[in-house]
């Protein structure tokens, strides 16, 4: 690898297989003059593994404000910073988007070194297909999760959280008000010896009797599209024809779309379909 570039990298590390690192992580990370990490124990095995040896600066959501200065000043001075999270992608609900847009505020250039990614891995791995949102962690408060969970039932794909195993039953139990049809993928330990996969239809979804640990990563399919059941669509067809003989095509998907409550294609479609 040539000399690197001055500024601040985001590297990923593994979810839990040390082999997944990319080399051009390694690499980064081993060029860099200081490496900001949310605990430095916690990333020091890691860093250990792959000998290397560079500073660590701790860089957590309880002091990431007060590291600024310091930080940017190390870039001003020409140095080379890389960050990490305790895994997988920072920024993403990790600690880092103050630092990145106080960079780009100073024209400090940012970079990024892909990787490991446990909202990827859990989408790929749900089948729900790959249109999602993610959410990160949800409220811990039942009022707050209510609130949330009520705008996201409206969101049509899937979505995905970061959940604390030790509170999953209480989620579980408020994803079934909203959620209810839906299918549900819950991974845990993912890439390590002993990871674990849950899929089932929330409906179906039992509490857990033994307590998990760890972080857990969700996946709810996208909502259910209702669909019009044969005798509403005659009925549909019937009224679309009779209106057709009074109204233009525009007029009856307005009308027909709000007092029946079904979409202006279908309508739209049952126009097309009996026109002469």
């Amino acid at each position: 690898m040539g000399s690197l570039e001055k500024g601040l990298y985001i590297v990923s590390t593994p979810i839990g297989n040390l082999d997944d690192i990319t080399i051009r992580a390694i690499e980064i990370l081993k060029n860099s003059d200081f490496i900001l990490c949310e605990d430095t124990r916690h990333s020091s095995k890691l860093l250990n593994n792959f000998n290397i040896k560079n500073r660590l600066i701790p860089y957590h959501k309880f002091n990431e404000k007060k590291s600024l200065s310091k930080i940017i000043q190390y870039l001003k001075e020409g140095k080379i910073l890389s960050l990490i999270s305790d895994a997988g992608t920072p920024v993403l609900s990790d600690p880092g988007n103050i630092v990145v847009n106080e960079c780009i505020k100073n024209n400090h250039k940012v970079f990024t070194v892909p990787g490991p990614s446990s909202i990827s891995a859990a989408v790929s791995l749900s089948g729900f297909g790959d249109k999602f949102l993610f959410y990160g962690f949800l409220p811990k408060t039942e009022n707050e999760l209510n609130k949330s969970l009520k705008k996201l039932d409206m969101e049509g794909v899937s979505l995905v959280f970061f959940v604390p195993a030790l509170k999953i039953n209480f989620y579980i139990k408020n994803f079934k008000k909203y959620f209810s049809g839906r299918k549900i993928f819950i991974a845990r330990e993912m890439t390590k010896k002993h990871e674990t996969y849950y899929r089932e239809n929330i409906n179906n979804l039992s509490s857990f009797k033994t307590q998990l640990k760890g972080e857990l990563t969700i996946v709810i399919s996208q909502k259910i599209k209702s669909k019009l059941v044969t005798t509403d669509y005659v009925k549909l067809e019937k009224q679309v024809i009779k209106y057709l003989k009074s109204y233009t095509v525009k007029d009856i998907v307005e009308l027909m779309s709000k007092k029946e409550k079904v979409s202006k294609k279908i309508i739209y479609n049952l126009c097309i379909k009996n026109k002469k």
